[in-house]
């Protein structure tokens, strides 16, 4: 792949580029990009790219699953986009359905859903509505930096613990010990868990992978203070990037093990679409001296293409390398006490809560 098919890379972000032109101009508002614009402007930089958040309006929050190799039949996604900028994000092609690129649009025109919390009011308050567990950060995190001053994964929780409804959460920040207030009563009826994503230790790997996630240190941190709160707590080593990060599999669950985490899975790099060309182009730049072996190991993994679609195997990989890998997972996650009990979450305390939002006395 030609380098001169894209810019230089942005600072502080993670792909190298749009991967193709919008067709469409979006009314947006400017909104903080985190520390990293914070830095540029005490170092009297320029910031180069700046985050926007476009408010959007959607008439239901709740999005329904029928996919069999995922373990939740609805979602929420407070957010549309993800300002952490992991090059690898599988979410990242959902951006062209706003004629967005998958690219540095992705992680810098960003979607809020101010109406969330009182549209999942209205749709856990249906008749007929079964309380299965509502999972947040499927597709992009619910606790990324916008969430500080829009506050909407923290309005659904309200909502949801007014209710006793039972929730999973999956996150790379540390932002989510905000709301231990809300979680640890939860917890201690059975209707939360939390899966804190670590995808490495090695800082300066995490600077170039996930530019502006919390670092690894705090993500260790946060698993250590939920676990702490009575939160049951899982961590996800995921993607699995061979030869990037593959080293560290053992590491991460130690770590993970030692603040407190009981469960732990693994999911091996995919690249649908977009990702593709972008995370290859992301080797070149970063991993010049291995981005052919990097990729000739993924096509081994996904049966001689980037990416396996298919149920069932786009989760786990097939062949010798991932093979290999699972038996490593195994072995460490055994050793270090993982895995010995599923994280059971309860559904039948769950009352539908009033429409105007209000407390019952009773």
């Amino acid at each position: 792949m030609s380098k001169s098919c894209y810019p230089d890379f942005v600072a502080g972000r993670g792909a190298p580029a749009n991967s193709s032109p919008s067709r469409f101009n979006l009314k947006s508002q400017e909104a903080d990009g985190d520390w990293l614009d914070e830095r540029e402007d005490i170092d009297g930089s320029v910031a180069r790219l700046r985050t926007v958040v476009t408010a959007e309006r959607p008439k239901s929050i709740l999005a329904r699953n029928t996919s069999p190799d995922i373990p939740f039949d609805k979602s929420v996604n407070p957010y549309r986009g993800c300002e952490h900028g992991c090059i690898y994000c599988y979410a990242r092609p959902t951006h062209a359905y706003h004629d967005l690129s998958p690219g540095l649009d992705f992680e810098s025109r960003l979607f809020a859903k101010p109406d969330a919390a009182k549209l999942l009011r209205d749709e856990i308050g249906r008749r007929g509505h079964v309380p299965t567990p509502i999972a947040f950060g499927t597709n992009t995190d619910a606790y990324q930096p916008i969430e500080r001053e829009w506050r909407i994964m923290r309005q659904c929780l309200e909502v949801l613990a007014e209710a006793n409804h039972p929730l999973t959460i999956t996150t790379k920040s540390d932002r989510v010990l905000r709301d231990i207030d809300l979680l640890a009563p939860m917890a201690a009826k059975g209707l939360v868990g939390v899966a804190v994503s670590v995808t490495m230790l090695d800082p300066a790997l995490h600077r170039i992978l996930e530019p502006r996630a919390p670092r690894p240190a705090k993500r260790i941190a946060a698993i250590k203070g939920l676990a702490a709160a009575g939160i049951p707590t899982h961590v996800n080593v995921a993607p699995i990037i061979p030869a990037i990060n593959d080293h560290e599999i053992e590491s991460i669950l130690q770590s993970a093990a030692e603040a407190g985490a009981k469960t732990a899975s693994w999911i091996p790099l995919r690249l649908p679409h977009e990702v593709a060309p972008l995370f290859q182009h992301w080797l070149q730049v970063h991993f010049p001296d291995r981005a052919g072996k990097v990729m000739s190991v993924v096509r081994s993994i996904r049966e001689g293409r980037d990416n396996d679609p298919n149920f069932f195997g786009r989760m786990r990989g097939a062949g010798p390398w991932a093979d290999l890998i699972r038996t490593r997972f195994t072995i460490a996650a055994r050793k270090l006490g993982l895995n010995r009990a599923k994280i059971q979450l309860r559904s039948d305390l769950f009352v539908p809560p009033r429409s105007d939002g209000q407390l019952t006395l009773f």
